[in-house]
């Protein structure tokens, strides 16, 4: 178990989104992610602790897109479905905070570390879709931050097992807690 105090944690949850969690995943579904996340939200939201939800979107030229050279873009087949970017359903509540991004990371080029500032966040719970890309990017960059960071290995989902695997077990203890979804419990 670990216990964390309710007005000083914030929940951050990356990229579920209709064109992110519809992909094949490992170990778990787009739709099991989304309803385990669910579940840690409403926790979140009944000590009054903020949730906040990130998702990746860009400009329709993508003018606002990473233009660096890499070996392997990231271009969709087909390219995005016009619902690409919005949330999977039911998982947002009006008093939620909204962060869209347009990398991976969900520091770099946005108002979340205001936001968690502005609110006296010192620790961050995080989860979401890819394991191993937007969380693993945000939560060196919270790390990076000064953020207390705790992340929840059963709300990930990456494209293969050995990537959860090697994130989990090799990265994110180096990064903060990893703990599953029922050890986190709020200090109201």
């Amino acid at each position: 178990m670990i216990s964390l105090p309710a007005r000083q944690t914030a929940l951050v949850l990356i990229d579920l989104q209709k064109g992110i969690t519809e992909l094949p995943l490992a170990p778990r579904s787009g739709e099991d992610i989304v309803e385990r996340s669910k579940t840690l939200a409403a926790r979140f939201r009944a000590a009054v602790s903020p949730v906040i939800l990130v998702n990746v979107a860009f400009a329709p030229d993508f003018a606002d897109a990473v233009h660096a050279a890499v070996d392997r873009p990231f271009s969709p087949p087909g390219g995005f479905a016009p619902d690409w970017a919005e949330l999977a359903d039911g998982l947002a509540e009006p008093n939620d905070l909204r962060v869209t991004k347009r990398q991976w990371g969900a520091f770099y080029g946005t108002d979340l570390d205001l936001q968690l500032r502005r609110r006296g966040i010192t620790t961050i719970v995080l989860g979401g879709i890819a394991t191993n890309l937007g969380v693993e990017s945000t939560a060196r960059a919270a790390h990076e931050h000064g953020y207390n960071v705790v992340l929840v290995e059963d709300i990930m989902s990456t494209f293969t097992e050995a990537m959860q695997r090697f994130a989990c077990e090799e990265i994110f203890p180096r990064l903060g807690r990893v703990v599953a979804s029922d050890a986190v419990t709020l200090d109201v």
